[in-house]
């Protein structure tokens, strides 16, 4: 009788992250509808792409999210695992249908490049936040960068703001300078509201667990996350008693798939986590989990 209310609780979890996911979504669409492609400033990563493409051969901008974003999608089930690709496919779709059914609603703000970008920043890193707090992503590029920061001497928010740097470059062809500059401005403060919403999501973090049960706790961890742990023998100060204390780096998009496979384990587990600002050297690339 456990087992089955342990699996309707966690049907019912998941069921609820997607809900959250999907309202993530209408938001950031909301935020780009009605605030600032009415006032010719784009956002970052695919969705910009998309916003540049859409203005340029008269393509519906909800089309151009999805087909964009495809292999970018496959990238995250291969490197970041199948629960990760499918709340991401329904963020991207989310994204995609809230764009093309409030194309015709009236822009709420016009004319104040200052509140455009301000407004439209936030509502757009709310959007975004809830869906990457929740396992999900509603852009494609994030992935990119988690990928390359494992080939290159890079952390995953300079890689980020290095492939936005040549989206910019590209939205200048449409909405021009100021337009590329607002857009910029827009991304950076959608950022920093992602980052509020989803405390540490810039860089890497540190999980340390202490569990009674050690070895299966690290054989899900590399069997679902692809991701090595190390050990180390901790005494406790007051019992004296032994422990395993299991530590892990994971990158800021595995962080509600730790939470998840931790809490299925051991829900009395002591977890303590840190934020890294850089990872280099050892082991830390992680396997491939299919």
């Amino acid at each position: 009788m456990s087992n089955v209310k342990k699996y309707k609780s966690k049907r019912l979890k998941t069921i609820l992250r997607g809900l959250i996911i999907i309202i993530g979504g209408f938001i950031a669409a909301y935020g780009l509808e009605t605030v600032l492609i009415p006032n010719n400033v784009s956002d970052g990563g695919v969705t910009g792409l998309s916003i540049v493409a859409s203005k340029l051969f008269g393509l519906p901008l909800g089309v151009l999210i999805a087909i964009i974003n495809i292999p970018f999608i496959w990238l995250g089930y291969q490197q970041i695992g199948k629960s990760f690709a499918v709340f991401s496919v329904i963020g991207i779709i989310s994204l995609s249908i809230g764009t093309s059914l409030m194309h015709h609603i009236p822009a709420i703000i016009e004319g104040d490049t200052l509140l455009v970008t301000v407004v439209g920043g936030i509502i757009l890193g709310l959007g975004m936040g809830l869906a990457l707090r929740n396992g999900g992503a509603l852009d494609g590029i994030d992935m990119l960068a988690v990928l390359l920061s494992r080939k290159l001497p890079f952390g995953t928010s300079d890689l980020i703001l290095f492939l936005n740097l040549f989206v910019f470059i590209f939205v200048t062809t449409i909405f021009g300078l100021q337009g590329a500059i607002l857009s910029a401005i827009a991304y950076y403060i959608a950022s920093k509201v992602i980052h509020i919403v989803e405390v540490g999501l810039s860089g890497s973090k540190t999980f340390k667990i202490i569990t009674t049960q050690p070895e299966l706790m690290v054989e899900t961890i590399r069997d679902r996350l692809g991701r090595s742990a190390t050990y180390n023998e901790v005494y406790g100060g007051y019992t004296r008693e032994k422990f395993k204390e299991i530590t892990c780096v994971i990158n800021r998009l595995e962080e509600s798939k730790i939470k998840e496979i931790i809490h299925e384990i051991d829900e009395t587990a002591f977890v303590t986590v840190y934020d890294v600002a850089e990872v280099k050297g050892g082991n830390f690339r992680k396997n491939n989990i299919h």
